[in-house]
């Protein structure tokens, strides 16, 4: 089995509609380098709708988005620095979402007073890279001959006599 090497990745943005397909390609570019295909739409997904739901509840649209990949989870954390944010109130829609599509999620608020929203996406590393057998391909062309230094007979001889005629071929 392959082993997975943690990554991480933080992206700092303001908000906008136009810059959410923005940090959609980006997250998309970043989990096909670390071999999560797989994980690219329910990810991109749940950031595009907390980056929309920000977008139209949030005043502050200074948002800053991390990845952690630890080769069974993949977290995905968005936090926000607006302190009126009500992730309860105001993102409880998107929340549900986000808890149906998802392994594991949560809100926290950090010393500053900011909401911080993550959510978890289960792969194994064995699973990203499939290990399928493939079968040799017939080659057009033929196997080279190996030209010979020695006689047929030379090579069929007692030792004594293949001494001999080695001695005497070169």
């Amino acid at each position: 089995m392959k082993t997975a090497v943690p990554c991480y990745y933080h992206l700092d943005v303001d908000v906008s509609p136009e810059r959410v397909t923005q940090v959609n390609r980006i997250l998309a570019a970043h989990l096909k380098y670390w071999d999560l295909e797989n994980l690219v739409d329910p990810v991109c997904g749940g950031a595009e709708m907390l980056l929309k739901a920000i977008d139209e509840h949030a005043t502050d649209k200074s948002t800053s988005i991390e990845m952690w990949w630890n080769g069974q989870h993949l977290i995905t954390a968005i936090g926000g620095n607006d302190r009126e944010l009500r992730p309860d109130q105001d993102l409880r829609a998107c929340l549900e979402r986000i808890a149906a599509m998802s392994d594991g999620w949560g809100c926290c608020a950090t010393d500053t007073g900011s909401k911080v929203i993550w959510f978890s996406q289960r792969a194994r590393a064995g699973e990203r890279v499939p290990l399928v057998p493939t079968a040799p391909e017939p080659s057009l062309r033929e196997g080279l001959k190996v030209p010979r230094e020695l006689p047929v007979a030379a090579l069929a001889a007692p030792a004594d006599q293949a001494n001999g005629v080695l001695e005497d071929a070169r």
